[in-house]
């Protein structure tokens, strides 16, 4: 991405803030103030926690990190921090109402709009080059989206949702031995997808699309595992499906979704198969070759760990202190991923035993 210095690259980010922000609020437009305030699952938090804490945290970096301001509610420093009160006691906080909390998101807009008129994008400040810090925003507010998504499916409400999309049949690909580059130097990258390097792969065979639901059923049925995928139901001899308060079969050719990293190698060990490496599996999106991404999270066979070379910015807690085994990698995006987060390099994380991520499996094995 080039340098974004002109009139128009500050109006492509103000689209991009925009759109970021229409997503959001489309998204809790139809809840009412009850259904944002409680807690659904210990695993997530009130959907207006997550509301207010977008502003907060565009408040942070664009408003008093950028201009110096001033807080706008200064008891908003400790009830926002996402790494001073874990999930499941953000009920008890003093947090901000709806209407007090979608208030707060507009006024903090507004004055970020005047700043993003007077910011200069110096290219000699990492911060500013490119405009990273307002795509750090940008990022910040739609992978949050997700987040309410996810947790919008564990309340069982009724609500649009969305859901992935139908695969077609499965075919291994060969990958031949050969280097690429992983990683990236993309303007909005962040810093685990950095820095690009060298990495060298032997010979893989990887499915050419994830796996189905038709497909796990029946590795469910030859007793591969003891338990269904989040949100399935025995029903007679097969199963129901809870997507967004609604139940019905689950559609054999999608993806099949809310499975854990243990689920996933499970199945791969039945199909006498393994999860593919993050370094597999980013060189096969390299290429072409992997049809459906982007439907599912797919998990990876690799630990969360820091690239050669890498360097935490602009703060540890995004990536730096999750480094470690206790974290598997998943890649491609969902259905419910932004544009602006969905980079082939792009890197998520969670404990293998997670299940309410929008994630799913592909399938690899040795040439």
């Amino acid at each position: 991405m080039a340098v974004l210095e002109t009139s128009a690259s500050k109006e492509h980010i103000a689209a991009e803030l925009a759109a970021a922000r229409e997503r959001t609020l489309r998204l809790l437009a139809p809840l009412s103030d009850e259904e944002l305030t409680r807690q659904y699952s210990p695993l997530m938090s009130p959907l207006v926690w997550d509301l207010a804490h977008i502003g907060h945290f565009e408040e942070l970096w664009l408003l008093r990190r950028l201009d110096g301001a001033r807080p706008i509610f200064p008891a908003n420093d400790d009830v926002y921090d996402a790494f001073e009160h874990a999930r499941e006691e953000r009920p008890s906080l003093a947090l901000l109402d709806p209407q007090t909390a979608r208030g707060y998101l507009a006024e903090v807009r507004r004055r970020v709009l005047d700043v993003l008129e007077r910011t200069d994008f110096d290219p000699a400040d990492r911060l500013l080059r490119d405009g990273f810090v307002f795509g750090l925003v940008v990022q910040h507010e739609q992978q949050h989206v997700e987040t309410m998504l996810q947790t919008l499916q564990l309340s069982g409400i009724p609500h649009e949702g969305g859901g992935p999309a139908a695969v077609g049949p499965c075919e291994e690909i060969l990958v031949e031995t050969g280097t690429f580059r992983m990683g990236t130097d993309e303007a909005w990258a962040y810093d685990n997808e950095r820095p690009p390097h060298e990495v060298a792969v032997p010979a893989f065979r990887i499915d050419s699309v994830p796996v189905t639901n038709g497909r796990y059923a029946e590795f469910l049925g030859a007793g591969g595992w003891d338990e269904p995928p989040l949100g399935w139901e025995r029903d007679g001899e097969g199963w129901a499906c809870s997507r967004f308060g609604r139940n019905a079969p689950p559609e054999p050719d999608e993806p099949v979704q809310h499975v854990s990293w243990h689920e996933a190698d499970a199945f791969a060990r039945w199909a006498g198969k393994r999860l593919p490496s993050e370094a597999e599996w980013e060189r096969a999106a390299a290429l072409g070759v992997l049809g459906g991404a982007g439907q599912v999270w797919e998990w990876t066979a690799s630990d969360f760990c820091a690239y050669p070379g890498f360097e935490a910015f602009p703060y540890r807690e995004y990536s730096e202190v999750f480094f470690g085994p206790e974290y598997k990698v998943l890649r491609g995006g969902s259905w419910a991923t932004h544009a602006t987060v969905g980079r082939t390099s792009f890197r998520n994380w969670d404990y293998p035993v997670r299940r309410q991520i929008f994630s799913g499996i592909r399938c690899a094995r040795d040439a």
